[in-house]
């Protein structure tokens, strides 16, 4: 059942703007250590790339924290939600500390979108409570790290239970 849904839209030229007066300062607010770490590589390769990522990434956490209800308002918390990517490009939510125990208590998860374009990143989440406990386990099994999706350590399709097709869009969220 869905729990909730948030959106958002972010104006890059304010991110690049934010970035050009405040520097790594502003970025280390926003991002946790794996997001810092790409946001330097692509800023370094190209500047505009680096702000794009920045913003996406600014705008799923925004639209995240409206999904669950919270805005931005203790467990949930800048650093403590990251969105990663899966191996095969898709974003996914990795949660650290009180957000990820206080989260993972109501037995929810979470999907994310997010899109840029121009002058604008976009988002999208739709946070959902898993109430059968079948899919709670099967959730609970696929939680990866932020590391475990960077190193491409994840689970390979024979290792899935057979009937993990019919529930795989519940095993969006990853817990770190």
């Amino acid at each position: 059942m869905i729990y909730g849904i948030g959106t958002d839209i972010c104006d890059i030229r304010r991110i690049r703007d934010s970035i050009n007066r405040y520097g790594d300062r502003f970025a280390s607010k926003i991002l946790c250590d794996a997001e810092l770490a790409v946001w330097k590589t692509r800023s370094e390769r190209w500047p505009e790339r680096g702000a794009r990522y920045l913003a996406t990434r600014f705008s799923a956490k925004e639209s995240f924290s409206k999904a669950i209800g919270l805005g931005m308002h203790t467990p949930m918390s800048w650093r403590g939600c990251e969105i990663a990517n899966l191996p095969s490009g898709q974003p996914t939510l990795v949660l650290h500390g009180p957000l990820k125990t206080w989260f993972e208590a109501k037995r929810w998860s979470a999907h994310i979108s997010v899109t840029d374009e121009t002058d604008y990143a976009a988002s999208f989440c739709v946070v959902e409570t898993i109430e059968d406990d079948r899919h709670w386990q099967t959730h609970r099994l696929f939680s990866k790290s932020s590391q475990d999706i960077a190193d491409h350590k994840s689970f390979t399709i024979s290792s899935l239970p057979h009937n993990f097709k019919k529930h795989s869009t519940l095993c969006n969220t990853r817990a770190g």
